[in-house]
């Protein structure tokens, strides 16, 4: 990064893909940072590296090996965040659910993802803290039941599968089968039905065969998720699969790309109208775009609204509608709720509000899950709602 200069004398895309790596071999320790688009949201990178050698990825030698910032830095720079008003922190890392190795500058540690992620759960001032993508070998049933039970980790996940076939996973070198990232997607479906998931796909890697390709998409079309990151094979310098046989062709490698994007569209359209009618919170950003706003709500859904500068970086609740030309949800002002001393009031009939709490909620069919009601009534559509906590 500090020698760009030396490698980029314009800005014209390159047919070919060309690689400058230095010598890591001693880099063994990282220290956190972070950027930010706006003071709503924030990314903080915990992590960096990977020890992991998949058949087609240059990263190991590019970033180098695991290793990780120190929990005390890492808490203090989000108290930071917090201080300047930030409202929603992303963790990041290449390989963030290997946090932990290298904390103290060798591969010894007294912390690993889930420490870190219960200490920040303590910090006060923070709405929302979001998980980047995470490994499906890495993510254990334990992270997945801490989300599910906290107030600020919100109910999405990105988890990189690359290939739905276990013949390819097993060639890529991957550390899992689609059986384990099946049990996964399920487990946190289970406890967070409300939850988007996101998956990142590798199409047209040497030797997938339509076959290959075809018993891919078939799984991932029925797996209850919510987008695909669709990526082009392609080849890199120094990599096992370089030399690989069965190379499939540009032209086809393309072709399945665009299947697979079909299919994303699919998921993400249906996964964004099952919400609507539904009551959520949105996180605007501070940005404007043709006298509209824009946000997602915890569960990664975008939401659209005309601006109002009042609203703008600051987080609401109201009613999910239709989608909208510019392809996000319409987010409606909530007339139904109103918030008191931090708990959540939704009306119950003209001029009163009923607070949803037990068995004082006046509605049948009553759902509890993630600290949030589900309840429905005669004089309502299907309403999710916060239940009387703090918040």
């Amino acid at each position: 990064k500090l020698h760009l200069r030396k490698f980029i004398n314009d800005l014209d895309k390159l047919e070919e893909t060309i690689i400058h790596s230095c010598d890591d071999s001693e880099i063994n320790n990282y220290d956190s940072a972070y950027s930010m688009g706006d003071r709503t949201r924030a990314f903080l990178k915990v992590q960096d590296g990977c020890d992991y050698k998949c058949s087609y990825c240059t990263i190991p030698m590019a970033r180098g090996i695991s290793r990780s910032a120190p929990v005390n830095q890492i808490i203090l720079q989000a108290r930071n965040l917090v201080k300047i008003g930030v409202k929603e922190i992303v963790l990041t890392g290449v390989n963030i659910g290997d946090y932990g190795k290298g904390e103290h500058g060798n591969k010894k540690h007294d912390h690993n993802f889930i420490d870190l992620l219960k200490d920040l759960n303590k910090l006060s001032g923070l709405d929302r803290i979001r998980i980047s993508s995470i490994e499906p070998n890495l993510l254990t049933d334990e992270i997945i039941e801490f989300v599910s039970n906290s107030e600020k980790f919100v109910p999405h996940f990105h988890i990189p599968l690359q290939s739905g076939n276990n013949e390819i996973l097993g060639k890529m070198k991957r550390r899992y089968k689609r059986e384990l990232y099946s049990e996964r997607v399920r487990k946190i479906k289970k406890l967070m039905p409300d939850s988007a998931i996101g998956v990142d796909v590798i199409v047209g890697f040497p030797g997938e065969t339509e076959e290959h390709f075809l018993d891919s998409l078939n799984f991932l079309n029925n797996l209850p998720i919510s987008y695909l990151h669709v990526f082009t094979y392609s080849e890199r310098p120094d990599t096992e699969a370089e030399n690989f046989d069965n190379i499939i062709p540009k032209v086809e490698r393309k072709a399945r790309n665009h299947r697979l994007k079909l299919l994303s569209v699919k998921k993400s359209r249906s996964f964004a109208e099952s919400h609507k009618g539904t009551l959520r919170k949105v996180l605007w950003e501070d940005s404007m775009r043709k006298g509209r706003m824009y946000g997602y709500t915890e569960n990664y859904i975008r939401v659209s609204a005309k601006y109002d500068i009042c609203k703008a970086g600051n987080i609401e609740y109201g009613y999910i509608g239709e989608i909208q030309f510019d392809d996000c949800l319409e987010f409606y002002e909530s007339k139904d709720a109103m918030v008191v001393w931090g708990i959540l009031l939704v009306r119950e009939s003209r001029g009163t509000f009923s607070k949803f709490a037990g068995k004082q909620i006046p509605y049948k069919n009553v759902l509890f899950e993630r600290n949030i009601v589900t309840a429905n009534s005669a004089s309502h559509k299907t309403l999710v709602n916060w239940t009387s906590k703090y918040f």
